[in-house]
Parts: structure tokens; sequence; C-alpha cells
């Protein structure tokens, strides 16, 4: 029977694995090994600035690991959305960690760098001919926004993969991608059956955090058939049960049963689990719909600077009337705000305040809103055009909230305790995303340019 047997060391690059375990995973028979290395969680300063929520060292670690092992083997090895955004800064700076291993170990091989930012013309034609497709809640957008954001990707879908495999590549960095493509591509392309291959796809890009309970980051072997695939954790430690591989549909989708990706739709309704053994589940019926082509497009755009102050609010008069005091709060900073500059400044500033400790994280969605605790953090954000007027902001915010009084309370009184110090921290620069849009596209390959070097 047809199989193909591959690997995915971890769910994030630079997050770490076990060497012993991945490298006694790695075999010849091993088809290839792909990693993600991208995500939006860190929000959009990651695209917009130039950098990634790993450190270079902790990068280079798992690059090191995952290509002596591929190499040794002569396996190909696939890393997705490089340097977390995978913008073409993220993707070069994965590149200069690859060149050095390779000098450092003595390694030979063909690489692909595939770019994922398209050019900006090509983009504002496309908007202009129809072919942007508004997902929820998008931001308006134009041709002006489309030019003048600092970053845009597009998220490939398989094919750059594939070229890039066919033209002789041995290792290939990605810029933006979908996750599952990554996995998906190799197995579609040998005519295993694209539901299995998709759904297999969605999971193994995690890495290894379908397992029943992930004690530390690893990774997570699979095995596809034309009829089923196999999930095992790379980790001895670790097991995989129908439920937990099952739950991971769950995970990053609006729809368990429908996710979207460039090619067409996973239908995951038919798909069944069943335990192999205490530590391997076998996948069978899962489905894919071909639908018209498109690719997700994240942008990212500055939005200002920002200060912040962190105080906690330990009073329970305060705390008794809190709404209250804060309205009252953001009237005296607009006022005070006003006085400093000497003009209306509510055009040119924004002041945001998380309660950690009743709504900090749901905002006007949290169930439980009048449940407060002994005690609330209070985190106030100024944004403004610079630096400066941020940080004047900020610093007015905290005296403002510091000392404002409550009618129970006579002569000053000091309501905020700061864990730091200096209590006011400027935050640098801060970006907005603003796109939340697919685009149609003619050719998987049209807003994507694969470059080759030979190490």
């Amino acid at each position: 029977m047809k199989t193909m047997r591959y690997i995915s060391p971890t769910g994030m690059l630079g997050v770490g694995f076990s060497e012993q375990y991945f490298r006694e995973a790695v075999t010849p028979e091993t088809a290839f090994i792909a990693c993600d290395s991208g995500s939006t969680d860190g929000g959009p300063a990651y695209l917009g600035a130039n950098k990634f929520f790993f450190s270079r060292s902790a990068v280079k670690r798992d690059v090191r690991i995952l290509l002596t092992a591929a190499r040794a083997n002569n396996i190909p090895l696939m890393i997705g959305s490089c340097g977390g955004s995978g913008g073409n800064w993220n993707l070069n700076w994965m590149w200069e960690i690859v060149k050095e291993i390779a000098e450092e170990e003595s390694l030979s091989f063909k690489t692909a760098l595939i770019e994922a930012e398209p050019d900006r013309e090509v983009l504002v034609n496309k908007l202009e001919n129809g072919a942007f497709i508004p997902l929820a809640n998008a931001p308006a957008v134009d041709a002006e926004l489309l030019r003048d954001s600092d970053r845009i990707v597009a998220m490939m879908g398989m094919e750059p993969y594939l070229e890039a495999l066919e033209n002789g590549a041995d290792v290939i960095l990605a810029g933006r991608s979908s996750d599952a493509a990554l996995f998906a591509a190799i197995p579609v392309a040998n005519g295993f059956p694209e539901g299995l291959a998709w759904h297999a796809a969605k999971i193994m890009e995690c890495g290894g955090a379908a397992v029943a309970q992930m004690d530390r980051p690893e990774g997570m072997i699979c095995t596809l058939s034309m009829e089923d695939f196999v999930l095992e954790p790379v980790s001895p430690t670790q097991r995989v049960t129908p439920t937990s591989i099952a739950s991971h549909a769950l995970y990053e989708t609006s729809d368990p049963y429908r996710m979207r990706e460039p090619s067409g739709i996973m239908d995951l309704s038919n798909a069944r689990y069943a335990a192999v053994n205490d530590r391997q589940v076998k996948v069978t019926g899962s489905e894919y719909e071909s639908a018209p082509y498109s690719v997700k497009l994240e942008g990212a755009k500055l939005a200002g600077y920002q200060a912040q102050v962190l105080g906690g609010v330990r009073d329970p008069v305060i705390l008794a009337q809190f709404d209250t005091w804060l309205d009252e709060i953001k009237d005296s900073i607009r006022e005070n705000v006003d006085a400093v500059f000497g003009k209306d400044m509510s055009s040119e500033y924004e002041v945001h305040f998380k309660v950690y400790g009743r709504n900090a994280v749901l905002a006007e969605n949290e169930p439980n809103m009048d449940n407060f605790g002994n005690e609330v953090g209070l985190l106030i954000v100024a944004l403004a055009e610079t630096q400066d007027i941020a940080y004047t902001i900020a610093a007015q915010a905290a005296h403002m909230a510091l000392h404002h009084a409550v009618p129970e309370w006579q002569g000053l009184v000091s309501n905020l305790a700061f864990p730091f110090a200096p209590h006011i921290t400027p935050l640098g620069p801060t970006y907005r995303f603003v796109l939340n849009h697919a685009v149609a596209l003619d050719d998987p390959m049209e807003l994507f340019t694969i470059k080759y070097q030979e190490v």
C-alpha cells in the first residue's frame, strides 16, 4: 500500500523541542521535514517593524537541528512564514541564519527563497478590477492604503513549494504561508487524497499540539495512505487520543468542519477518529472541495507611538464606584491634556484603558462584568503621532488617575500602586492591521517570487 511518512518537529520554530527524540524519529524513508515559523498572535508590529518574537539564538538552535538532520538523510526541509510574519526582511533574516549554519556545519545544498510581499501596483490593479474579497469586519481599503502601508504579505498556498521542489531545491525558506499548505504540498502532488492530505496538514502544522497533554513543545509524525492517516507524537512521553486529534479542529477556526485554504475547503463533516494503540490515532473520511483560488492578505501600517502606565487599585471605596471614577478620570485627562498643549487635542491622540481583574481580556463581551476581586490592575496606554506626545499624555493620565478623588475621601489621595519605576514606559512605534481581505488569483504564483541560492 502506498504510504508517505513526514515529520513536524514543533509548532513554532524557535520555541524549542527535544533534539534526541527528533533525530531518533528521522529516517531516510521520511519524505520531508516541515516547520511553521509564523503567526499573527503577537499583533501587527512584527510585520510592520521587521521583527520576530523569538530570539535569533533560539531560532538558530532549532534550525541547526533541522538542517543537519535533513541533509544527513537527503530529505527536503521546508520552513514557512519565515521570521514570524513572512515579510521579505523576515525571510532574509532566516536566510542569514541558514547560511551561517551551513558554513559552520560544512553543508552544501540548493535553497529556494519564496518572497511573499506582492508588488503594490499589482495589488492596486487587483483592487480596481474587483478581485479583493472582504472578510469578516474588513476595514475599508483603497489604492492609497495599498501603496502607503508599511508591509503587505500574501499567504501563499502549496504551489510555490511545489515549483521550488521541481526546480531542485533541497531547502525551502518561504515568506508568509498558509500553515497547512506547507504540509499538504508534497502529499497532494504525490497523488494522495486531498481531503486526507489537507486535514493531516492542519494538524501537523502545530507540531505536537494535538497530543492529549502537551507538557512541553514537541513534534508529530504523520503516516499518510490512500485511505487514512495515522498520527503519532515524536516524543515517547506523549500520546494522542481520538479526542485530542478531533478537538484540534476547534483551534484557530471559526467552523470546525469547514476550513478555507487557497485552493478550496477542507470538509471534516465525515471525518472519523479511532485509536490504533495508546500512542497512535487513525483518521478517515476527510474531504476537500475545490473553490476559486484566492489568498489572504495581511497588511500593517504605522499607527503612531505609544506609552503606558500600569497601576493597581486596591481601595474598596473606589472599586465600589469604579465605572464612575474611571469615567471622571477620562474627562479629567481630556481637560488636562488640552490645557498642557494649549489647544483641543482630541483628534491627535488616543488613551486606552484595560481593567485587569474585570474585563481586560474580553472587554464588552465579558459575561461577568460586575464581578470584582479585592484589587484590579489598570493599564493606561496613550497613542499619539510622536513618542514625546504619547509620553506626555501617559504622564498626565497617570497623574489624573493617581489623585482623582471620590466623594467619600477628602484631601489628597493616591489611588494607584505602581509596580515599576519609572512608572511611565515608552513603547515606541505601534502598528495596525489594515487588511482583512482575500484576493482572487488567476495564477497561484502571480504574487510570489522564487529566488534560488546555492550554498
